[in-house]
């Protein structure tokens, strides 16, 4: 029996993922092997703190805090620190010396991916960053190898777990939006610091990345329009749950037509209400799921885990196997699919349909004035559903409208909410959020 080859494989950082990599690097050692034809070898863990606590037993003296120096040496760089810097000069430290480098840091790749893929490009190595995607669900390289013959028109994805978790409590259970990131947190599903995850950051990271393969051209974090879920209420979620619809959170990236006949991509992160029908409506918890649509195989959706040290170093394994096969094998190294330069559309080109809430004036004549006033700027009301209720302090009574328009276009609608709040009989406009898949 031939003996195998040895792989070097080089881990920075020890965090959730990472040790669960190290540790089925270590135990799974001879199926990885008899999978890629070499031996891959754990040469070293570079981490912040050797002795910091972890969940997962290790070897001590795996562990260094000399990144530079066990990124010299590998055959194979697996990237989960996180952040900007120094992880960016790492990779292309590791890039130059002529290893294949998995990733999983979609704010790095969001942020200055092209650098990274013009470098391994030119050296003719292999970058790969499934894991930075959606967990454990394999989203990439469909998109990137199955569909490549394929024309991509539109995807839409539940890619951040924690929104998903906070307002599934809120559909579900009733809560205030503080009580269920509370509850988020105390599960894990949330950080001490929750801005990245509720700000949207993170969702619009991700949505960067599908944008750039979807579409084969790159788009960064500028190119994307972001809002988080901070400014959902109960009452908002309620009042959507009422009319037959789910709040998510969710990254779009879609083929448009603009105003002048030209073709652009929208590329935005917002919550969003769906029809309870729609199959992104039925992911619940810290789930995450993908919607894509495209010219000849219609309609797809990849579904699964999209958080948590195990499942995403399932993807990161993946990713490391495949690299490490080309390398015994040989051959070209998977190159980029950015062939072209599609515009980056602003959020006002996208067509799309509103859902209102409004606090009105309990008197004749308020309906057709707000009719009137939404025909005036092209736009069609589909559903408006009125509530009437009572002051306990004052005793006057108001009414709540539930409007869901027509698609028209994000400027068009913008421009009516603008109008509406002018309007005598408006005492306030209550919610203002986007509908799909109507």
């Amino acid at each position: 029996m031939t003996e195998l080859r040895t792989l070097k494989v080089a881990l920075l950082g020890c965090g959730n993922v990472g040790a669960q990599v190290a540790r089925i690097l270590i135990d799974d050692a001879d199926a990885l092997a008899a999978r890629t034809g070499a031996r891959l070898e754990l040469t070293g863990i570079a981490v912040r703190t050797i002795d910091a606590p972890r969940d997962v037993e290790l070897p001590r003296e795996l562990f260094t805090t000399d990144a530079d120096t066990l990124v010299k040496d590998a055959d194979l760089v697996i990237e989960l620190m996180g952040g900007i810097e120094p992880a960016r000069s790492l990779i292309l430290a590791a890039i130059q010396n002529g290893a294949c480098v998995v990733t999983g840091n979609k704010a790095l790749l969001a942020q200055d991916g092209p650098t990274l893929y013009e470098a391994a490009d030119k050296a003719g190595v292999q970058l790969s960053y499934e894991a930075a995607v959606a967990g454990a669900i394999p989203i990439l390289r469909p998109i990137r190898d199955s569909l490549s013959g394929d024309r991509i028109t539109r995807v839409l994805g539940i890619v951040n777990g924690t929104t998903n978790f906070i307002l599934d409590q809120m559909d579900t259970t009733g809560a205030q939006f503080s009580d269920a990131l509370a509850e988020a947190q105390r599960l894990g599903y949330a950080e001490a610091d929750p801005t990245a995850d509720v700000g949207g950051l993170d969702a619009a990271a991700k949505a960067a990345i599908l944008a750039s393969l979807s579409f084969h051209t790159r788009f960064d974090l500028e190119n994307v329009h972001c809002e988080g879920i901070t400014g959902v209420t109960a009452a908002d979620i309620a009042a959507a749950k009422d009319a037959g619809f789910v709040i998510k959170l969710l990254a779009i990236a879609e083929k448009l037509t603009a105003a002048d006949g030209s073709e652009g991509v929208s590329v935005r992160v917002h919550p969003t209400l769906l029809p309870r029908e729609h199959p992104l409506a039925a992911v619940h918890g810290a789930f995450n799921a993908v919607f894509v649509e495209a010219e000849n195989a219609g309609e797809l959706m990849f579904y699964g885990q999209g958080a948590g040290g195990t499942p995403t170093a399932s993807a990161v394994l993946g990713d490391l196997v495949s690299a490490a096969r080309r390398i015994v094998l040989g051959g070209p190294a998977q190159t980029e699919t950015t062939i072209g330069k599609v515009p980056a559309l602003p959020i006002d080109a996208v067509n799309t349909s509103y859902y209102i809430g409004l606090d009105v004036a309990d008197q004749p004549g308020v309906l057709a004035k707000i009719a009137q006033l939404f025909a005036e700027h092209g736009v069609s009301i589909e559903i408006m559903r009125q509530t009437i209720h009572r002051d306990a302090d004052s005793n006057v009574e108001s009414a709540e409208l539930r409007i869901v328009t027509h698609r028209a276009t994000e400027a068009a609608l913008a421009a009516t909410v603008q109008a509406v709040k002018g309007l005598d009989v408006i005492n306030s406009v209550t919610s203002v959020l986007r509908v799909e898949g109507v």
